[in-house]
């Protein structure tokens, strides 16, 4: 009878979280900030710069328009003001103007504890956990690979959820998509 409660004792040391029920969805927003690097194309207009990065007071400079304030706007907001300005000073009649995002560096996801190179790596659409640890130069001996929380910022709260990296890397759960602004924080397992 005392090997039991001492049985099921060692069975939960060992458990494995399940996958995470309360995290809820990655939010995507693709608003500019300081950083931020996108192309503008202007239909039929090829001598204009193509590739701009956004300033750290979150502005550009473009050619006619002079500068131009970007930061916090959608893409397409940008190139709807974009067009507006050429209309505007005469430049060009009816504009077409599209804005496509070539990396976001304003938006970041931390990675801290027992991984390799802990800091902040760059956000892009469809990074995952197993990503962002391998660019955190990966998890150390130390770490505890069935107990990392994933921290993640949900209106004006925080969720938190432990994740088993070794079950997303065994297949048996899958990968986590990741949000801007999400910290992964990797636990030293108990010796």
């Amino acid at each position: 009878m005392r090997a039991l409660p001492l049985f099921f004792l060692l069975v939960a040391c060992g458990a494995r979280p399940g996958p995470p029920t309360a995290l809820p969805a990655p939010v995507h927003s693709s608003r500019i900030g300081a950083g931020d690097v996108f192309e503008v194309h202007v239909l039929g207009e090829k001598d204009l710069p193509a590739e701009y990065r956004v300033q750290p007071d979150g502005s550009i400079d473009f050619p006619y328009v002079r500068r131009l304030t970007v930061e916090g706007k959608e893409p397409q907001e940008v190139a709807e003001l974009l067009r507006a300005r050429l209309r505007d000073a005469g430049i060009l009649r009816d504009p077409q103007v599209s804005v496509v995002m070539k990396q976001y560096f304003s938006k970041r996801v931390s990675v801290v504890g027992q991984v390799t190179k802990p800091g902040t790596i760059a956000w892009t659409d469809g990074l995952r956990l197993v990503d962002a640890l391998s660019q955190s130069g990966w998890l150390t001996p130390l770490a505890d690979a069935n107990h990392v929380t994933l921290i993640r910022r949900v209106g004006d709260h925080t969720v938190a959820a432990t994740i088993s990296v070794d079950a997303i890397t065994e297949g048996s759960q899958g990968d986590i998509p990741l949000q801007a602004g999400d910290t992964i924080k990797v636990d030293q397992r108990f010796m």
